[in-house]
């Protein structure tokens, strides 16, 4: 049997058309049948007044898609706050790195799990997490959230890197590692496909943790494990040029930009950060059609910079937007909306306008990670934010894009439904 909301105001389809009143039909699968304009009872076929709600007052809008995640690092919140970039995150000698090893599992699924929580809190119905710790890491945040309406992807990562530390990028000190060479040892190459029996895909470090040849061998088993999938195909992400310092050591190394790289010999679907991306860089990712997520407050408070997201997207780039490492930012897209908005109009020439800004958290998202999520039309899955249209900070609506971007937050939902089922109203 399905269920109708109508009058509402709906931000509709691939575009987020405005519809000042409108009707959404959802079947029982919470799949959504038919949504558009106008009064619903010349367009649903069999309603049953018993299943109607009218919804005047609302604005219903796609749930948000956070795009990049570390929610491992929940525990970790605000540590070493006035340091930069590799003091804090690096995966070989950052503080990000002695706290997980010294957290034990239980402690990081209640934080993790608290993360996802307070997400779905903000309107958050999925995310895309870089998970450390090989197939026990992802296994380890999957038993965290199993129950949980939320909906999620997986990077798995192999706890493999190269010591920048040492000349010319070096090795660890392990005969291993040694004996062969630039490539991943065999332990690695195992690790990463136990990693993708489990998990969405890779999620990579960067290209200054490895060599030419190990981003190589990363795209070649991805593409191997994809010829024997069936069903969703497995994605491979990677952080590059998320600060002035990771662009200056790649090229001091390599000689090479890291998106020069990573576009050569990893061939990644999905690239974090570009904040430090050059025009050239920007050229190549966009004509590959490699997406792009950006994580702004992150960088900012990282001190590593803004993303030229206004000439990202003159270039044609598909763009998602996430909130990154929980150790660095709560997980709120509302607030990433807002910083983005806002300091990209401070910073770059080209001015983006909101509706675009809100599309890299809900229709781009949804296609950079293949969802069946992220927009209010047929076939869609029915994932929604109910915006509380006479919330004090929101009336009067004038332009609705604007009002969510920079005045909407939590306080403003009234109700979160994922797959056609709203959330219940003790995890919000």
């Amino acid at each position: 049997m399905s269920l109708v909301f109508k009058n509402a105001s709906l931000l509709l389809g691939k575009d987020l058309t405005f519809v000042k009143y409108g009707f959404i039909e959802i079947g029982k699968n919470g799949i959504i049948k038919k949504a558009g304009s106008g009064s619903y009872y010349n367009k649903i076929d069999n309603h049953n007044s018993d299943n109607v709600i009218d919804a005047e007052g609302f604005l219903i809008i796609p749930g948000f898609i956070n795009g990049h995640t570390h929610v491992g690092d929940s525990i970790g919140k605000d540590i070493a706050v006035d340091s930069r970039l590799e003091a804090r995150v690096h995966p070989v000698f950052g503080a990000k790195k002695k706290i997980l090893q010294k957290s034990k599992p239980d402690h990081l699924k209640t934080f993790m799990r608290n993360s996802a929580i307070s997400m779905m809190k903000k309107g958050i119905v999925a995310f895309a997490d870089f998970r450390e710790g090989g197939p026990e890491g992802v296994k380890l945040l999957r038993d965290a959230i199993s129950d949980l309406p939320i909906k999620y992807m997986i990077f798995g990562r192999v706890e493999y890197y190269l010591d920048p530390s040492k000349k010319g990028g070096g090795r660890r000190s392990d005969i291993e590692e040694r004996k062969n060479g630039r490539k991943l040892p065999p332990y690695a190459l195992q690790m990463a496909s136990e990693v993708l029996k489990i998990a969405d895909g890779l999620g990579i470090s960067s290209a200054n943790e490895n060599t030419s040849e190990s981003l190589q061998q990363y795209h070649e088993l991805l593409h191997k494990s994809n010829k024997n999938k069936t069903n969703k195909k497995l994605l491979i992400a990677i952080h590059a040029a998320e600060s002035k310092s990771t662009s200056e050591f790649s090229k001091l190394k390599t000689g090479k930009t890291e998106v020069d790289r990573i576009m050569r010999y990893l061939k990644p679907d999905i690239i974090i950060h570009m904040t430090d991306a050059t025009d050239n860089d920007i050229s190549i990712v966009a004509k590959k059609r490699t997406a792009v997520i950006v994580c702004p407050r992150a960088n900012g408070i990282l001190g590593a910079g803004i993303p030229k997201v206004a000439k990202m997207l003159k270039h044609g780039c598909t763009i998602g937007i996430g909130t990154d490492n929980v150790m660095l930012n709560s997980p709120d897209i509302f607030r990433e909306l807002d910083y983005l908005w806002k300091v990209s109009r401070a910073t770059e020439p080209g001015l983006i306008d909101a509706k675009n800004i809100l599309k890299m958290a809900t229709v781009n998202a949804a296609k950079i990670l293949g969802l069946n999520s992220g927009c209010i039309e047929a076939g869609r899955s029915a994932d929604l934010l109910f915006i509380d249209k006479n919330h004090i900070d929101l009336y009067p609506i004038h332009n609705p894009y604007a009002s969510i971007v920079q005045r909407a937050n939590q306080d403003s939902i009234r109700a979160v439904m994922i797959n056609g089922e709203f959330v219940d109203e003790a995890l919000l």
